[in-house]
Order: structure tokens, then sequence, then C-alpha cells
């Protein structure tokens, strides 16, 4: 990845979509000196470590998409433009923190 504001950060980014029932084969291969950023990716994904790292999201990141949609009915933006549609991501996201610790009992405390 050659954008400066990710160079300190070890990215795993989709470079195309896995068959579900499919075994991808593991490679511990480096890429090759002169490989695209897509193609570096790809190998680094094959390897066991890369693999492991990967298919975590499934159980961090992907569940909070899912219980935004089904639970708050979330579908499709009603605002435009890229600024705005920011900050209505970020009040969904505030809301449905929110709602966890409500129902968790949390207590908030003013800043």
């Amino acid at each position: 990845m050659t954008d400066a504001q990710v160079k300190d950060v070890d990215l795993y980014v989709a470079t195309g979509r896995d068959k579900h029932g499919v075994a991808v084969e593991t490679s511990g291969d480096p890429p090759s000196p002169g490989a695209s950023p897509k193609e570096a990716m790809r190998e680094k994904l094959r390897t066991e470590a890369g693999r492991a790292v990967y298919k975590m999201r499934k159980a961090i990141v992907e569940p909070v998409f899912g219980q935004i949609k089904e639970q708050r009915g979330f579908r499709r933006f009603s605002l435009r433009g890229k600024e705005n549609v920011s900050r209505e991501w970020k009040l969904v996201c505030a809301v449905s923190n929110l709602l966890k610790l409500f129902r968790a009992g949390g207590v908030l405390e003013m800043a």
C-alpha cells in the first residue's frame, strides 16, 4: 500500500471473493519484488497468518453491520454527499453503541 496515512498500519484488504466451501490454497512465499499492491495483498492473504487475521472480521466487524441493518432497519442513507453521509453514519453508530450500553445496564458519566 502506498498511501502515507496508512504507512504504519498492517492492512488486510480483500482482493476478490472466495467461494463458500472451496478451499483456498495457502502459500508461504513472499510476493515478487515487482508485484502490484493488489498482487502483494493477494499473496499476503494466502499465508496461514493472513487468512487467520482476515477471517476474524467475521466475528468483529461484520456482526455490527448486520445488527445495524436488521435491528435498526438502516438500509440506505437519507442524505447526499460524502460529508453528510459520514455524519449520518456516525449518528447511526452512536445510536447503536448507546443502545448496547443501555441494554447492558451501563452508566454514562458526563465528561
